[in-house]
């Protein structure tokens, strides 16, 4: 897939948006009006933000020494994978309704990953999701997250091995393409496009709070730190493939992923 390129112009235009706004702007990019149009789009990435604590959604909060932290934990299970989860679902849901399909979503957790796919996907009707939950290996308030959702589509089983370990019977279920395609399975996990896609904005956004003026020839230089595990940090690099200078680095700007 080739990566659309934003000149300077567009840049300085997304420069003065909101987050939900940068998010609307970077699907469309990637998500045709023929395909979704663009009002159908914008409604829809709406009513998933719609549950968030703070009116931002996401917020910067600026520290000493140009030291500032993205807060990306205001979503309903505190996790920043509500943010890019919320909006995926909302598209997975609409796309099922269209084609009057139903899908089974499958998750294997280490904790943060259930509690948001479960907020996300609780109540849908074209949606069933089966949590693996490594029973002893998450935070009781994960835990709770997960096993008190009393919708009949939510199904949450503990299991015993650690979330590595429960990779491996996952993997081997959609290793069966006969058994996945006959009971409509799929996953919602890190490396799902749509994720990514809507993570890409936390870069953008942090870059803008960051960079008092887009005038300057070239670019500001932000220098970002991301707590990470299985290459969550990917997102980034679509953001620094574009004309927007990011440095995985320290000092300048840090990720708190809580």
């Amino acid at each position: 897939m080739e990566l659309p390129q934003l000149d300077r112009g567009t840049l300085c235009q997304w420069s003065t948006l909101s987050y939900p706004g940068l998010v609307k702007e970077l699907c469309a990019l990637f998500i045709g009006s023929e395909l979704l149009p663009k009002d159908e789009l914008n409604d829809l990435i709406d009513r998933a933000f719609s549950r968030f604590r703070h009116r931002e959604v996401v917020h910067l909060s600026r520290l000493r020494n140009g030291l500032n932290v993205l807060e990306l934990w205001h979503g309903v299970t505190y996790a920043f994978k509500d943010l890019s989860l919320s909006c995926t679902t909302q598209f997975l849901q609409y796309f099922l309704e269209k084609r009057e399909k139903h899908v089974t979503v499958v998750v294997g957790t280490s904790g943060d990953t259930g509690s948001a796919a479960i907020e996300s996907v609780q109540g849908a009707k074209n949606m069933d999701i089966i949590v693996l939950l490594p029973k002893g290996h998450c935070t009781k308030i994960q835990e709770l997250q997960m096993t008190t959702v009393l919708k009949q589509n939510v199904h949450v089983f503990g299991v015993e091995g650690n979330s590595d370990e429960l990779d491996e019977p996952i993997k081997t279920v959609f290793a069966d393409v006969a058994f996945v395609k006959k009971h409509n399975l799929m996953s919602l996990n890190s490396i799902n496009w749509s994720r990514v896609l809507v993570q890409m904005a936390h870069h953008f956004f942090a870059y803008f709070q960051c960079t008092p003026s887009l005038d300057t020839h070239p670019l500001p230089l932000v220098e970002v730190v991301v707590p990470t595990g299985a290459a969550g940090n990917l997102a980034a690099l679509p953001g620094a493939a574009s004309p927007l200078p990011l440095q995985p680095s320290s000092r300048k700007l840090s990720w708190l992923l809580a």
